[in-house]
C-alpha cells in the first residue's frame, strides 16, 4: 500500500511527486490522517513505514495512533502544520516530523532515516563477507573500504542473503519477507532489484549471489581470507 495522498495545500503535483518519491526508494508507506486508520491494516499488510497526518486529530489521538504503531514496530513520521508546531509534545513516540506542506527530499531522507534506524535497533551487527562489509547498525555498505549507495529494498535483500550465506531462497519468500504479502509486483520484482544489487556489489573479482535456477538465490558462502 503506498501513500496516494499528502496534506500538502491541495497541490496535487506535489502528492504525486512526494508519492512517486518514496516508491523509487523502494518504500512502502501508508498515510493515516485518524485514529483508526491502522485498523484497516492486517498484519501480513503492514507496510514500511506510517506517514501520521496530524492536522485533523486532537493530541489524544494521535498518541493513540503513535502508540499503535510502535506496538507494531512501525516507524512513525508526523506531518504537523506549522501553527501545530509550538504545541507538538515530543514525547509521544513519533520517529521524526516534518512541518506542511513538506519539502520530497527532506521526507524521503528523513523516511530511509526512520527506517534504517528502525531495523538498526533489531540488533547491531557488521557482516563481513570477503571484501563485502555490511554495517547493520549504520545501515551502510562497503567493498574494499569504499562506500557502495544501495536502495531500501537493495539493502533489505542484501543483509537478508549475506545474513544467511548458502542458504536458498525461493523469489516468492524473498517477496514476501522484503516487499510483505499484498504486494502485487510480482516475483519479477526481484529479479529486477536482485540485478540491481549485483551490478554495484559485483565485479569481475567479486562474485557473492548466486542463481538457483527455477528456485531463485542464494548468498555465496566465501571463506575468510
Amino acid at each position: 500500500m503506498a501513500i496516494d495522498r499528502f496534506p500538502v495545500g491541495g497541490d496535487r503535483e506535489l502528492e504525486l511527486r512526494i508519492a512517486a518519491s518514496l516508491r523509487q526508494e523502494d518504500i512502502n508507506a501508508v498515510l493515516i490522517t485518524d485514529d483508526e486508520g491502522l485498523e484497516t491494516l492486517s498484519p501480513e499488510a503492514l507496510p514500511d513505514l506510517v506517514v501520521l497526518d496530524v492536522s485533523a486529530m486532537s493530541a489524544a489521538d494521535v498518541s493513540q495512533s503513535v502508540r499503535k504503531c510502535n506496538g507494531r514496530k512501525l516507524p512513525v513520521i508526523a506531518l504537523v502544520p506549522r501553527h501545530r508546531v509550538a504545541d507538538l509534545d515530543a514525547t509521544l513516540g513519533f520517529d521524526d516530523f516534518l512541518v506542511t506542506p513538506p519539502d520530497i527530499g527532506e521526507l524521503v531522507t528523513r523516511a530511509k532515516h526512520a527506517l534504517w534506524q528502525s531495523r538498526a535497533s533489531e540488533g547491531d551487527a557488521l557482516i563481513r563477507v570477503g571484501d563485502l562489509t555490511v554495517d547493520v547498525s549504520g545501515y551502510e555498505v562497503s567493498l574494499r573500504g569504499r562506500r557502495v549507495a544501495l536502495r531500501f529494498k537493495e539493502y533489505e535483500l542484501l543483509r537478508l542473503l549475506a545474513s544467511n550465506p548458502g542458504r536458498a531462497y525461493s523469489r516468492e519468500t524473498l517477496l514476501s519477507q522484503i516487499w510483505g504479502y499484498d504486494y502485487f509486483g510480482g516475483t519479477r520484482t526481484v529479479d529486477v532489484h536482485i540485478r540491481r544489487l549485483r551490478s554495484k556489489i559485483e565485479d569481475a573479482d567479486h562474485s557473492f549471489i548466486e542463481t538457483i535456477w527455477n528456485v531463485g538465490y542464494r548468498f555465496i558462502h566465501v571463506e575468510p581470507s
